[in-house]
């Protein structure tokens, strides 16, 4: 009998409510079938079977808490014997007192002080990473909390620490190479560690290779399997576990993993006879789905590498960043009908204005750009026209209005284009926001952003004028509605109220806008206030609290 123990389902969740069990005891499943839907503070997740089995005990009655890292169900496994399910029962019933059996064998000082590291939660929704650096090599002694490798997301660079006192053993993963969350990341020798401090790592490489690894790790606590070929992870719980809410409308009911291994195999789920409960497709339909497309083929699909007979193709993998913009940009221009308005804004006033003022945030060695004054400025004309700091539902039925200003604005950085955002605009004053840009902006360059910062953002500006763009056509972000890109400032003759010929300093502001919501009229009279606040900035002084 196994038990399967209630994995990491989100970070900082440390509890669930037991909503409803897909299945009852005596049940059988099939692997990656859901089991049960709990409940945390953020979503409703479900979850799946591990392996395929019949399940044997239901260790919670919904409505009940669950606890992350303790059992939630057990289950007989196919082709577990009766020998073995009666051994795992008793050493499940004598765990307080339990006695060595015959074949077990003490483990020395050297193993017991041996620490597999198993890359944990990195970020919500985040599967996998690329390693960026390794700060220690194998045999190499650490301290705790050193840093011990750096691993690049979709999201930002994120340094991995030691969590406890040792030397390298084993890395797991080359840099440059993509490590799976759940999965070892190295091997260590902890100081000073002895087998009573270390009882949980006393079982034996034959123990390891029998018996199924059922404990849950979390940064390095963890079971080391006997080689990096036996190890399965142990919280039975990969991507594709969270899923939606129950009723989705025109939505097939299949866990995430089933609808990875679909886009995989180019299966439509709309198109297979799901055999799960409740109409649900699981992983076998897919396969089932594969095999019968397969079976009137003779020739097996061409394979290469080369494009247009030609064998001179260097195949790059794509980073996370880039993995990440591809897929949102994708999800973008699919699902949101853009259109576009463009402007041209007189920056004599802020120029001046900026010139006024550099000396006093020089005084907070803050260094004054243009920035600060454009969100600040599209902050108040947002409080005017509010549907520009909303979004549109999951369903398309109605508009969610966020209280909060949280403008984002891209950053160059080493690792790809990242859109960090400053939160809550509307209480900052345009120092507040210079100096937040130029934390941000330093966090960026260097990696270090946080999974916050880049997260919960709900307008963007993207300022191709740095590089030398006059104009551009911008994405919008999903799930924000608009999107506005800054041009090169430019001297151009321009008419005065006379009717001379006079120098202007002109910038292009081009807009994209989500015209599901959004329409022309709306788009220009919002950009028409915002450009009345910048090109006159004595005007924002009447609407600052």
């Amino acid at each position: 009998m196994t038990d399967f123990i209630l994995p990491d389902i989100g970070e900082g969740v440390v509890e669930c409510e037991l909503l409803e069990w897909l299945v009852k005891e005596g049940d059988r499943v099939e692997e990656d079938q859901p089991v049960a839907e709990v409940m945390t503070d953020k979503a409703t997740v479900q979850i799946p079977s591990m392996h395929a089995g019949v399940i044997t005990k239901l260790f919670y009655q919904a409505g009940e808490i669950a606890k992350v890292h303790e059992p939630l169900f057990a289950m007989a496994r196919d082709g577990e014997t009766d020998a073995q399910a009666s051994e795992q029962t008793n050493a499940h019933a004598n765990e307080q007192t339990p006695v060595p059996s015959v074949e077990q064998k003490p483990a020395d000082t050297e193993s017991a002080a041996n620490e597999t590291f198993i890359l944990p939660d990195i970020g919500e929704g985040i599967v996998e990473c690329e390693i960026v650096k390794w700060h220690l090599n194998e045999g190499d002694s650490m301290q705790e909390d050193d840093v011990v490798v750096e691993v690049m997301t979709d999201k930002a660079v994120v340094e991995i620490p030691a969590k406890y006192a040792g030397t390298m053993t084993k890395r797991y993963h080359q840099e440059g190479e993509i490590a799976k969350v759940h999965e070892p990341l190295f091997d260590m020798h902890v100081a000073g560690r002895t087998p009573s401090s270390s009882a949980a790592a006393t079982a034996s490489v034959d123990e390891v290779k029998q018996t199924p690894v059922n404990s849950t790790v979390d940064f390095g606590n963890s079971q080391a399997p006997a080689t990096q070929n036996d190890y399965k992870p142990a919280h039975g719980f990969e991507e594709g576990s969270e899923a939606p809410q129950k009723t989705i409308a025109g939505k097939v009911p299949a866990s995430p993993a089933v609808r990875r291994l679909a886009r995989e195999k180019g299966i439509d789920l709309k198109q297979i006879n799901a055999s799960g409960k409740k109409g649900r497709v699981l992983k076998k339909d897919i396969l089932a789905a594969v095999e019968k497309q397969a079976a009137p083929v003779s020739t097996p699909t061409k394979q290469t590498t080369s494009v247009q007979g030609s064998a001179d193709v260097n195949r790059v993998p794509l980073t996370p960043v880039q993995r990440a913009m591809a897929k949102q940009m994708t999800r973008s221009v699919s699902t949101i009908p853009h259109f576009t308005v463009s402007e041209e804004l007189n920056m004599q006033a802020l120029i001046d204005l900026k010139r006024a003022l550099a000396d006093t945030f020089a005084q907070q060695d803050i260094k004054l750009t243009f920035m600060p004054f454009f969100i600040k400025a599209l902050s108040l004309a947002m409080q005017a026209y509010p549907i520009f700091n909303a979004r549109l539902s999951d369903d398309e039925s109605a508009l969610e209005y966020i209280t909060d200003h949280n403008i984002g604005f891209a950053v160059d950085s080493p690792i790809g284009l990242l859109v960090p955002n400053i939160k809550g605009v509307q209480n900052l004053s345009v120092m507040d926001i210079a100096a937040q840009m130029q934390d941000i902006v330093q966090s960026a360059r260097a990696g270090k952003l946080s999974s916050d910062q880049l997260k919960g953002g709900t307008i963007s500006i993207s300022n191709v004028g740095v590089l030398g763009g006059t104009t551009a056509t911008p994405i919008i972000n999903h799930p924000e509605l608009a999107i506005v890109a800054l041009g090169k400032m430019q001297t151009l003759p321009r008419f005065d109220e006379q009717g001379n010929v006079v120098s202007a300093s002109i910038m292009h502001l081009s807009w994209s806008a989500d015209h599901r919501v959004i329409d022309g009229a709306t788009m220009v009279r919002f950009n028409n206030l915002w450009c009345e606040y910048l090109s006159e900035p004595l005007k924002m002084l009447s609407q600052l609290r």
